[in-house]
């Protein structure tokens, strides 16, 4: 049985093909380019992501031994990818990480409606969200809203090209706990408007529909193959390492952070926090903490020092000294602020205790150290302590980054054998949504592949478990000084 599975990411296109045993026989990439027209923003071309879809599907199909019996999508979360009555674009996608909406947002903190929608839709509310989106369009640009018949995300988007289908498996207007729209929220948010947007909620046994003729030519597929709407990429990258069953525990180390833990309900309860998603098997849920910054900002600190990319980096922080001379690294550097495990939309970052002692090595270590150390504040916010953490993302190619975050954590670090950990997720959802796998338990034990884990050192976890303490210190003597610099940037 082969199959082709789409991964479409913030930034990669990514297309995987599988032969009858599950192994990865081919591969396609394509870029997605993030379009930041103000330095909150984030958008993408609509029409140039499905572009990258379609050629890349066309280039596995073409590699393949005989035809895909199904293919299955997931992608990026969040966002508004908005569409007409003729299923095109409304206008460019507003992404999961876009910025605009956070005066809205700090609008329902202070009404107290962020943490009552959280008890039911188990999600803290952030810009990039779909109600803060169309919220913010309704008083910025109405005339898209007027223009739209429906609000996707990216997986959405391109199931409807695929099928003609419109269709979501999660919403911020949905009940956590039923899966299901509820006018309440609707009604909490004042939006009660935008009911006429969501297209309806898809139950995990209900993720399949036929090819059109029309897609099957872009593809290069046959007319009426299956197409598999899987879960978000996050829930997706969880099946893909094989965190199925609650208590497993994995981390995308990609353009955000992701942490996430399994669990048998929804967390609705203590301090709003992270957010909740299917992770695609009845009764299962994913208590996900995805960050705003995460890969960009190991990119960043590489082209700061005037390194050739993020192993140089890696090799660098691995020359200095755990600690990294005493200098302390908050990465809230995306324009958004930051989503989890706490949310602010001023957060910033910054880097603390510098002297003429230190060098560029010990500010590259500082750098995976504050980041490392983002990674347990997630463990520590979803609570329970997990045996082991699995990791996947283009980070999780670095072996000094993970021998860090072994420490910091003090859980074996253990990375997927995949090149390609979301695609892997969509093809377990895939296997059981056509009949060919009987549940995604026996899916997973049959085709996750896992690396050896790498050990936490009990001296340097030591050292790790006081820092941490102390990196929260740093975080709260910090965060007065947030909209005081947010106001210095308004004057410049």
């Amino acid at each position: 049985m082969a199959a082709i599975c789409v991964d479409a990411g913030t930034t990669l296109i990514k297309a995987v093909g599988y032969d009858a045993s599950g192994a990865e026989v081919a591969l396609a990439r394509r870029e997605a380019g993030v379009i930041r027209r103000a330095a909150a923003t984030a958008e993408q071309d609509m029409t140039a992501v499905w572009d990258a879809v379609a050629q890349s599907v066309r280039e596995v199909a073409a590699a393949l031994d005989e035809p895909a019996d199904f293919v299955a999508l997931t992608a990026q979360g969040d966002g508004a990818w908005l569409v007409d009555e003729t299923g095109r674009p409304a206008g460019p996608a507003i992404l999961w990480n876009d910025g605009r909406a956070a005066g809205i947002v700090e609008e329902w903190a202070r009404d107290g409606v962020v943490e009552r929608a959280f008890r039911r839709n188990g999600s803290l509310t952030s810009s990039g969200l779909q109600h803060a989106v169309l919220a913010w369009l309704r008083r910025h640009e109405p005339r898209r809203l007027e223009r739209s018949s429906a609000v996707l995300t990216c997986a959405g988007w391109i199931f409807s090209r695929m099928t003609g289908e419109l269709a979501a498996d999660e919403s911020p207007f949905m009940d956590a706990r039923t899966r299901a729209h509820t006018p309440d929220l609707l009604d909490e948010y004042g939006m009660r408007w935008a009911e006429r947007l969501l297209p309806a909620l898809r139950a995990d046994t209900d993720r399949a529909a036929d090819l059109t003729g029309e897609a099957a030519a872009e593809l290069g597929l046959p007319p009426g193959t299956p197409v598999v709407l899987a879960p978000y990429d996050i829930a997706a990258t969880a099946l893909g390492v094989g965190a199925v069953q609650p208590g497993q525990a994995s981390s995308i180390l990609g353009t955000t952070l992701c942490t996430q833990t399994v669990v048998d309900a929804p967390g609705l309860t203590g301090e709003p926090a992270g957010i909740n998603v299917g992770l695609g098997v009845p009764g299962r849920y994913l208590r996900a903490f995805p960050t705003f910054s995460g890969g960009e900002v190991v990119g960043w600190a590489a082209r700061l020092l005037g390194l050739g990319g993020p192993a140089e980096l890696a090799d660098l922080a691995d020359g200095a000294a755990p600690g990294a001379g005493g200098l302390a690294f908050l990465p809230y550097l995306s324009p958004a602020g930051e989503r989890a495990p706490f949310h602010d939309p001023l957060a910033r970052g910054a880097l603390l205790g510098l002297s003429f002692e230190h060098g560029r090595a010990e500010v590259a270590r500082a750098v995976l150290e504050g980041l490392s150390l983002v990674i347990q504040d997630c463990l520590v916010a979803a609570g329970g302590r997990p045996r082991e953490l699995r990791v996947c993302g283009g980070g999780a190619a670095s072996a000094p980054w993970l021998r860090l975050i072994a420490d910091v954590t003090g859980l074996p670090v253990i990375r997927s054998a995949d090149a390609e950990v979301g695609a892997r997720g969509a093809y377990l959802t895939g296997l059981v949504a056509t009949g060919a796998a009987p549940d995604v338990d026996e899916a997973a034990r049959r085709h996750v592949r896992l690396g050896p884990a790498r050990e936490p050192d009990p001296g340097r976890r030591a050292l790790y478990s006081q820092m941490y303490e102390d990196f929260l210190t740093v975080r709260e003597m910090n965060t007065p000084t947030w909209p005081v610099l947010t106001r210095t940037r308004g004057r410049s």
